[in-house]
């Protein structure tokens, strides 16, 4: 299905020209392999980031004359449900975002429509590439991607969603992760291969039997094997090994080294603060506040900006942009707020700051009819200040409240 959508992006490009900065630098990526994700910390680490991130929902919003409204368009219902006809938003953004942490680089083609339909958007597609150039022809700046199938697409760079990590050492690409993670990694593997070696050689009795008399080696050779078969094997339950005078068993103790609990904590931690993340959100352990900091560090700046602000610049042209319509990706964070908290936003919800039906939907009931029209009480109407109502004069005991103040 894609190389039938993106067939008119395999074609060659002519007078194409590989794009060069003042410092030397060529623009060209070349993701570190899966590797990384072969490791569970790594896996439960980008999985605890990846599924929260791709909560965020797509909307499209129009700012005209100081006023935000919401527009129903067809890419909202492309980004928000169904980006194409295989994945879901869910599962879309949640390799979006894995790919964006694993390779700190994820790229998103904007599938539009024919020349006479420039504009239209029919869908959005992953590009899991294994190779990327930034080139120039005609003018215009071309991403050309390698899949792991050979395959060579050239797109143009504006219809490419390119979202970056790291994004500092290189022009246009966003740094690897194999430099600062793989240390890390090789060590964790090491100490995985290390406990189960020591499982291993704690399971075995090791020694040395030692002959009393002199046996030419054929001879020694055998009643050691027959030793080894008689008494070393899993067979024997009672663990008893018996010898005459002829040999003498010496055990040798075996104390296998392993790494304790508090040191491979803090060799995770290191993971864990790679991804700017804890041990609390891997498992999903976190406290109200401790998700509002995950949120607002890694959630927010890393996802939901950046995100609103690249859909934003390729979706829309620069018409469409200049009447205020934008993307931004939000998500109801009073999801995860507590029960009393979520209690004591009710007070909200007849002032008029918040609906019913937004009230209800944090508490995760369905909205009711007419539950999208604020509501307010009657002691909190709006003050006109052309028409100020006078204070009203408190009692004072001993007064009579029907006589008139001559005052």
């Amino acid at each position: 299905m894609f190389q039938k959508v993106f067939s008119r992006f395999a074609g060659a490009i002519r007078n194409v020209m590989r794009l060069r900065f003042f410092n030397g630098y060529q623009p060209v990526f070349t993701p570190f392999g899966d590797n990384t994700y072969e490791s569970d910390v790594v896996r439960s680490t980008v999985d605890a980031i990846a599924r929260n991130a791709a909560k965020l929902k797509a909307r499209h919003i129009r700012r005209t004359g100081g006023q935000i409204k919401h527009v129903d368009s067809d890419v909202e219902y492309l980004l928000s449900v169904r980006p194409n006809a295989k994945e879901n938003a869910f599962i879309f953004w949640y390799k979006v975002f894995s790919q964006l942490l694993l390779r700190s680089n994820a790229f998103v083609i904007v599938d539009r429509a024919d020349a006479m339909e420039r504009y239209r958007i029919r869908g959005f597609y992953i590009m899991d590439c294994v190779f990327a150039e930034m080139i120039e022809a005609l003018g215009e700046t071309f991403v050309k991607f390698q899949t792991k199938q050979g395959v060579i697409y050239t797109i143009p760079y504006a219809d490419v969603i390119h979202l970056r990590r790291f994004y500092y050492a290189d022009s246009d690409f966003g740094s690897s992760n194999e430099k600062p993670l793989l240390p890390t990694l090789e060590l964790i593997h090491a100490t995985n291969q290390g406990i189960i070696n020591a499982i291993k050689s704690s399971a075995f009795v090791r020694g040395i039997l030692k002959f009393t008399q002199n046996l030419n080696p054929a001879d020694r050779k055998k009643q050691t094997e027959d030793f080894i078969n008689d008494y070393l094997n899993p067979e024997n339950g009672g663990g008893i090994a018996a010898t005459d005078v002829k040999a003498e068993f010496v055990p040798m103790n075996s104390e296998p080294k392993m790494i304790d609990a508090k040191q491979m904590a803090l060799i995770e931690q290191k993971v864990y603060k790679f991804f700017g993340v804890n041990e609390k959100i891997v498992t999903s352990s976190y406290s109200e506040d401790e998700w509002n900091a995950f949120y607002e560090s890694v959630i927010e700046p890393q996802f939901a900006v950046q995100t609103s602000l690249e859909v934003t610049a390729k979706v829309f042209s620069g018409n469409e942009k200049s009447h205020g319509n934008e993307f931004v990706f939000e998500a109801n964070r009073l999801q995860y707020a507590s029960v009393k908290t979520k209690l004591d936003l009710m007070q909200m919800v007849d002032r008029g700051a918040m609906t019913p039906n937004e009230w209800r939907e944090a508490m995760n009931m369905p909205p009711i009819e007419g539950g999208d029209k604020p509501i307010r009480r009657l002691d909190t109407a709006e003050v006109n200040p052309s028409n100020k109502t006078p204070p009203v004069k408190p009692v004072k005991e001993g007064d009579d409240e029907d006589e008139p103040d001559d005052n």
